[in-house]
């Protein structure tokens, strides 16, 4: 029997992003014409710390970290769709679930993460990045890099809450990872 995540799942593969600057997280230039978030949080020091966090951050660790499902659970690999879900605390109103498709992943002995980009549905335009690098020092660090704009009627008409919870999710995100890696 075919669930409703399944069929939901099946339809945004068949879907391309909402954006035309796929791939952009991977140099660090973020595109024009979309709001830019870009925050960083330290980790520790040594390869071990790069690589625990490293595989966290590629198995969902930030998402999940935040409350968020990933459907399917699978660790982020380039070419992937996934459906996050989110439930809202305290009421009986149905999962928000946003479909997204992993852009691009790295793994090197210096860097591990990925990006993923919105898919029709997503409530946003445009991509986000989690990576965990290591500097020359040996010093470990975990940085999301976004940019975005609303698209959904809903984001767009609630705009400051909207803005409001991506930062929110930002800040969790970071979180979660320190704590993992710590």
């Amino acid at each position: 029997m075919v669930t409703d995540l399944q069929r939901r799942l099946q339809a945004a593969r068949a879907t391309a992003p909402t954006y035309a600057e796929v791939g952009a997280t991977r140099h660090g230039r973020l595109p024009e014409g979309y709001a830019h978030l870009r925050r960083r949080v330290h980790l520790g020091r040594g390869a071990e710390v790069l690589e625990r966090a490293g595989r966290y951050v590629l198995g969902w660790g930030s998402q999940l970290g935040t409350g968020l499902a990933v459907f399917p659970g699978e660790p982020a690999r380039e070419g992937a769709t996934v459906l996050l879900r989110l439930n809202l605390p305290g009421t009986r109103w149905p999962r928000l679930v946003i479909p997204c498709r992993v852009v691009w992943t790295v793994e090197e002995p210096d860097r591990i993460g990925f990006a993923y980009g919105t898919l029709p549905g997503h409530p946003e335009c445009g991509e986000e990045s989690f990576m965990v690098s290591m500097d020359a020092e040996g010093e470990v660090w975990f940085e999301v890099a976004a940019f975005s704009r609303l698209s959904a009627w809903y984001a767009r008409l609630g705009r400051p809450v909207a803005l409001l919870c991506q930062h929110l999710a930002i800040e969790r995100y970071l979180a979660a990872v320190a704590a993992h890696a710590g």
